[in-house]
């Protein structure tokens, strides 16, 4: 029994001080944790920014987390009060293998939680397949936003593919992870110039991954099969809410045809390409994606506060 017990406590030591380190980080970026349940979901999401502000709501990428937001939400919770949750099925928030993880029952989920929070309306903003349900989230409610930024965003096909997207279209997933040498693969991918990770944050990056794997492996075949059955291609002519896209020039993942593919065809949207960036411009270049963002909205939306609340 004693012997057990150690051996857990050495396992989970690692895990334990990534967490808290974690923690430690948020805290200093002043984002608050917070928790709610909405329907069959609990909801995590991380908050920042006046509680009276207009509400800018931003959605992670696959197998990724409302952390993915921590240098760049500080950057926008001047004016903005900023909300960055797990979507369900990732982080912290419901993590059942049962539900339905496709795009239209995100939207649905969405809707309702920002129910909840007494959010009537707000700019809205996604990566990668956070932007694959915000663009879905503006079809379905284009009177509940005030505003609309893709960053690197799925769901949309564009004139070329990636060799990713290739793999993937034949059912392979390229993002699976088993090991640390797997972890600096998909780093390569995703991230243009990948920074230097600490071995503490590899482990619970593994850690997750192997608690989840299965999981994230359903998530992604139900993702793929929307996006290669029900593109939004075809109906990107029918947004109406100001629209920024972002997009790294050497995203490995989503071609960047598919940045200009959706500019062309989204009335009045407005297209910023960084060189030298991949496929998270929020991390990559913070500063600079937020310095767009913060000029797009100032440009669009001077009386945004105007039913925002």
């Amino acid at each position: 029994m004693i012997i057990s017990t150690l051996t857990d406590l050495a396992l989970d030591t690692p895990r334990t001080a990534a967490k808290l380190s974690l923690h430690a980080l948020r805290w200093t970026m002043g984002l608050l944790p917070h928790r709610r349940p909405v329907d069959d979901i609990e909801w995590s999401w991380l908050e920042s920014g006046p509680a009276d502000g207009e509400p800018l709501v931003l959605l992670h990428g696959f197998s990724g987390s409302k952390d993915n937001w921590l240098l760049y939400a500080p950057l926008m919770a001047g004016r903005y009060r900023v909300i960055c949750p797990d979507l369900p099925g990732f982080g912290d928030s419901t993590r059942d293998p049962d539900n339905d993880h496709r795009i239209a029952p995100q939207v649905a989920r969405l809707a309702a939680f920002l129910d909840a929070l007494g959010i009537e309306r707000c700019h809205l903003g996604g990566n990668s397949l956070g932007g694959y349900v915000a663009l879905a989230f503006a079809l379905e409610h284009p009177e509940r936003l005030l505003s609309l930024s893709l960053l690197n965003n799925a769901g949309v096909n564009g004139p070329e593919r990636s060799g990713l997207q290739q793999q993937m279209a034949h059912g392979k997933n390229p993002m699976q992870l088993h090991s640390r040498r797997d972890l600096d693969r998909i780093l390569g991918l995703v991230i243009h110039r990948p920074p230097y990770v600490p071995l503490l944050v590899k482990y619970l990056v593994l850690a997750e991954h192997r608690r989840y794997g299965t999981l994230l492996d359903h998530i992604f075949g139900q993702v793929i099969q929307d996006a290669l059955e029900r593109p939004l291609d075809d109906r990107l002519g029918e947004i109406e809410v100001p629209t920024i896209i972002f997009w790294g020039e050497e995203d490995q993942l989503l071609h960047v045809s598919a940045a200009t593919f959706q500019n062309e065809r989204i009335a009045g949207s407005e297209l910023v390409v960084f060189e030298g960036v991949g496929h998270v411009p929020m991390i990559e270049r913070p500063w600079a994606t937020a310095r767009h963002h913060r000029d797009f909205l100032a440009r669009t939306m001077p009386s945004a506060t105007d039913g925002a609340g």
